[in-house]
């Protein structure tokens, strides 16, 4: 009976061993190496259970791991693609840097009366237009009876009537000067100058391109 008992224990402590060394040689870290001595702590005919368990939580690690990375690629994947898709956006623009639709424009002001809408600073839309940072657009548009109060800004003004008709009045110096302007005129309203106008037409609006040379900050003028 002795010997028989000595046997089994030989036999027990073979198989933990060829279970550790077989554990440790698939997965060769620190922390399944602590679960297999958390397992010589156990009872011999507990042991290879343990092991097995701990084979389990390996496996449960190393496909968690596996999703992960696979996580990993699939972010990658999808920001090279915007990337991508932001590099072609800006090759369209390159393209066709000239041309400005309505959506192009910021509204800055807007009342009953009309609105004033402004155009992106020209090196923002496009590389290609960097050499004309210092002018910007603006389109003025006075309704049927209307006034616009007087105002000056830090910025050279060439202004042309797309449409309509009114009564423009610049004060320069103390010097002031008032002129009747229709479609296709261009007046000019130097940086300081105050300058007020007026639609006293009834049917047709009053709509004013302003060419703006910024002469503080390049691209900005208020």
């Amino acid at each position: 009976i002795v010997v028989l008992l000595a046997t089994l224990l030989c036999a027990a402590a073979a198989v933990a061993s060829s279970w550790e060394d077989d554990n440790l040689h698939h997965h060769g870290g620190h922390k399944s190496g602590r679960c297999v001595r958390r397992c010589e702590d156990r009872p011999w005919h507990q042991r290879p259970r343990c092991l097995e368990q701990c084979r389990e939580e390996e496996r449960e690690k190393r496909q968690e791991r596996s999703r992960h990375e696979a996580d990993d690629r699939s972010g990658k994947g999808s920001s090279e693609d915007e990337r991508e898709r932001e590099q072609e956006e800006e090759k369209q623009k390159d393209r066709r840097p000239y041309v400005f639709d309505r959506r192009s424009f910021r509204r800055v002001v807007r009342s009953e009366q009309g609105s004033l809408r402004v155009l992106r600073p020209f090196d923002e839309v496009s590389r290609l237009l960097r050499g004309i940072r210092d002018y910007r657009v603006a389109v003025l548009e006075a309704n049927p009876r209307s006034f616009v109060v007087p105002s000056h800004t830090d910025a050279h003004c060439i202004c042309y009537v797309a449409e309509g008709e009114g009564v423009v009045t610049t004060i320069e110096n103390g010097e002031r000067r008032s002129y009747t302007i229709k479609q296709g005129q261009v007046f000019v309203a130097p940086a300081g100058a105050v300058t007020y106008l007026a639609n006293p037409g009834g049917r047709k609006k009053l709509v004013i391109t302003k060419i703006l040379h910024t002469i503080s900050v390049p691209g900005e003028f208020q």
